[in-house]
């Protein structure tokens, strides 16, 4: 939680890769493809319009059910170091609110990035739950993707 109460998520992770590596991993369409979303699955659209004020708009579809989208605005772009987008379901949930997904990347070494993500806030706890098991998962799956591309 943070000071005024809102629920926030906050991740980290070491990835074993140049920040430069990892950015675009975030960014562009058939990359983000390969790594978004729980396990299971699959993200047959990604659009992305990659400015400030640029929106972004990405299809989801459950191992079983209809495909869902999210969909937001560009805030801050600063390759290779933040990304920060509204974050928003199309026919959300009651409990669903528009938040804010900041992506921070450190270079720690030179192959190695700090990548945190925060995300918030979030209306009920159960919503912000429900993106902590999301982006574990999906994080996962983007740490597998940079190191097999940063194998020889």
């Amino acid at each position: 939680m943070t000071r005024n109460g809102g629920l926030r998520l906050r991740l980290r992770r070491v990835l074993g890769t140049r920040p430069s590596v990892v950015f675009r991993a975030l960014t562009e369409p058939q990359e983000l493809a390969k790594w978004w979303g729980p396990d299971g699955f699959t993200i047959p659209s990604v659009e992305i319009d990659l400015r400030p004020g640029g929106g972004y708009r990405i299809g989801m579809q459950p191992p079983e059910g209809d495909r869902f989208y999210l969909a937001g605005e560009f805030r801050e772009v600063v390759p290779p170091e933040r990304l920060s987008y509204t974050f928003r379901w199309e026919d959300p949930d009651p409990e669903d609110q528009e938040t804010v997904v900041t992506l921070s990347l450190r270079e720690l070494g030179t192959e190695s990035t700090e990548l945190v993500v925060t995300q918030g806030d979030f209306a009920t706890e159960r919503r912000r739950a429900l993106h902590d098991e999301g982006w574990t998962q999906s994080l996962n799956k983007l740490e597998a993707l940079v190191s097999s591309a940063s194998s020889p």
